[in-house]
């Protein structure tokens, strides 16, 4: 064997079959979207931060980002990586929040620690669950060329 089929591989999509199960260091690769690296104090200041309510207002898991609209009307950013459990927002589900500002001028917020706490009725996709075809369309632009017509 190579010492390239040795080595585990990285990023999601590392296979079970490729770590090695001899070692003790050798961890699971998690199915569910990482956090961004954050400097301790910027953790520490989210924490600091009151937990907010809100609703999903739009969600985009192709994009990987959508908003919130929180309880005062005010709408929050929110990215995938910040969003904690299993499943894919949908529109309507009810959240629960921290905000933190965004670097590096610091002016704006972004909803970190996101937890669903009260689901729409609709079925819910695990985000480790293959594409939806609805949300395979909405990742593709009008102008790309896998959605253009082309007619000859």
């Amino acid at each position: 064997m190579s010492d390239q089929e040795d080595r585990p591989s990285s990023g999601h999509n590392a296979s079970l079959s490729s770590i090695n199960e001899g070692s003790p260091s050798a961890l699971l690769p998690n199915p569910i979207i990482t956090k961004r690296t954050r400097t301790q104090s910027m953790l520490e200041l989210a924490l600091d931060n009151p937990v907010e309510h809100g609703v999903i207002k739009s969600f985009c898991r192709v994009k990987g980002h959508g908003f919130i609209k929180k309880d005062d009307g005010d709408e929050i950013f929110v990215h995938v990586s910040d969003i904690d459990g299993e499943y894919v927002p949908r529109i309507g589900d009810e959240v629960s929040f921290r905000k933190l500002l965004v670097p590096p001028k610091l002016e704006k917020y972004q909803a970190v620690h996101v937890q669903i706490t009260n689901f729409t009725p609709e079925v819910h996709q695990r985000w480790t669950s293959a594409l939806t075809a609805e949300e395979s369309h909405e990742g593709s632009r009008p102008n790309s060329p896998s959605s253009m017509n082309v007619d000859s």
